[in-house]
């Protein structure tokens, strides 16, 4: 595997940026692992952080450079701050740039990644949960698989909390604005859900996780029912665990394995 970290402008965001991206290789004379690298171009996955991380964390808390490597698969890290991948009412366009921007400089960056819907993905922890299940359900057209591991996958339940906690509110206000106007907006992945699977396009598949001890279990309980109500093509999975990295590390080698990834 290659390691690349990449500094870049986004015209979107109106500010330099950064990424780290590993991309598949042929390997053999490698200790301990053999990198793949199938013929054309390669799939990806755009993996992303929680709330109080950036683009280095899944490599300073998993190996996740050796998980990819069995996979043939490249992996897009970026950074989105505290946005919660969302147009915010005050501040930056993180939707935009997630779910367009982004796709386009990295394609443009390494023309050996796959543009194809099939070929794109999207995962990630907690904040990066909702990200992940928002590119697949707000931008089909784009991401063919998505996974959320500990997902906080409702906003509004969210900002209940803020706003019964007295914490981060303003912040809060500040991307999504009142709570009261979430609902049936596109922060709201349950109304956007709904509208997808009346549109009659194509819906992606889903994968998610969530610790039966986790304090956002009760959403991923509600989305999971929500989601097969509506017939997505859904894997669930729960077990014993809270909000840690231990067990982030071991599920986003599942959600690998679980990849439609074309041998």
């Amino acid at each position: 595997m290659a390691l690349l970290h990449v500094d870049f402008f986004s015209d979107v965001l109106g500010m330099c940026q950064q990424m780290d991206v590993i991309l598949p290789e042929q390997t053999h004379g490698q200790i301990g692992m053999e990198g793949v690298r199938g013929e054309g171009k390669y799939p990806v996955l755009y993996l992303l952080h929680g709330m109080s991380d950036d683009h280095t964390i899944w490599q300073r808390r998993t190996s996740i450079e050796r998980y990819a490597a069995d996979y043939g698969i490249a992996v897009v890290m970026p950074t989105t701050q505290l946005g919660w991948y969302t147009d915010m009412r005050i501040g930056y366009k993180w939707w935009t740039y997630i779910s367009k921007e982004l796709p386009a400089i990295c394609r443009s960056f390494f023309p050996y990644m796959s543009d194809k819907r099939e070929d794109t993905f999207a995962a990630g922890l907690s904040m990066g949960g909702y990200g992940a299940l928002k590119c697949g359900l707000l931008a089909p057209d784009t991401f063919g698989a998505v996974a959320s591991l500990s997902g906080g996958v409702d906003a509004i339940d969210c900002a209940k909390d803020v706003d019964s906690e007295g914490k981060n509110g303003t912040l809060w206000f500040d991307i999504f604005g009142p709570h009261d106007q979430i609902k049936g907006s596109d922060n709201d992945l349950f109304a956007v859900a709904e509208r997808l699977a009346a549109s009659g396009k194509d819906k992606p598949k889903v994968y998610m996780w969530c610790g039966t001890e986790d304090f956002l279990y009760g959403q991923n309980v509600r989305m999971r029912d929500h989601l097969n109500k509506l017939g997505y093509d859904l894997t669930y999975e729960e077990s014993p665990g809270d909000h840690q990295w231990k067990y982030w590390d071991e599920k986003i080698q599942t959600v690998l394995a679980w990849l439609p990834i074309k041998k």
